[in-house]
This record gives structure tokens, sequence and C-alpha cells, in this order.
């Protein structure tokens, strides 16, 4: 596993002590699951941001959106109260 060294403020180190403590674990893996969260959490957003460019440009297009709405009003139950019209918006 390759090794990573880095500096960090006193009380970022305090706080990681003290998580580190608290779980029983070393310190290493507290910031190996701090990074591995944080790059799950930032993957997470790149994709929905991508996804909402994507909607965004398709929906500019009348037959790409008319058949979306039309998904939309198949998969909605017919109680279901939110208009498909402004579903897109």
């Amino acid at each position: 596993m390759p090794a990573l060294s880095l500096r960090l403020p006193e009380e970022l180190e305090h706080r990681l002590k003290e998580e580190a403590h608290r779980e029983g674990v070393p310190r290493s893996e507290v910031a190996r699951q701090a990074i591995s969260d944080y790059l799950a959490r930032r993957e997470h957003e790149h994709f929905i941001n991508e996804l909402v460019a994507e909607a965004r440009a398709g929906y500019g297009i009348a037959a790409v959106r008319d058949e979306a709405l039309a998904l939309v009003e198949d998969a909605l139950d017919s109680d279901h109260e939110i208009a498909a019209e402004r579903w897109w918006r």
C-alpha cells in the first residue's frame, strides 16, 4: 500500500487523534475512511452535476422533453399529485 505524508493543523490533528482513540483504531484508519468518504461524495456530486447538465440540454429539445414527460406520466400513480408538466423544470 502506498504511503502518504501530510501536515495537519494542530486542531485537526487533535480531532483526528481523539476520533481514532474513540474508535480504537489507528489515526491512519480514520484518515483513510475520511478520504474514502470524501471521494465517494465528490464522485456522486460529479455524477449528479453531469446528469443535471445532460437533462437541461435534453429538455431544451422539444422531442426529448415530450418523451421524458410521457415516461413520467406513465410512471406516476393515478392519485399522485405531482404535475408532470412541472417535474422537469
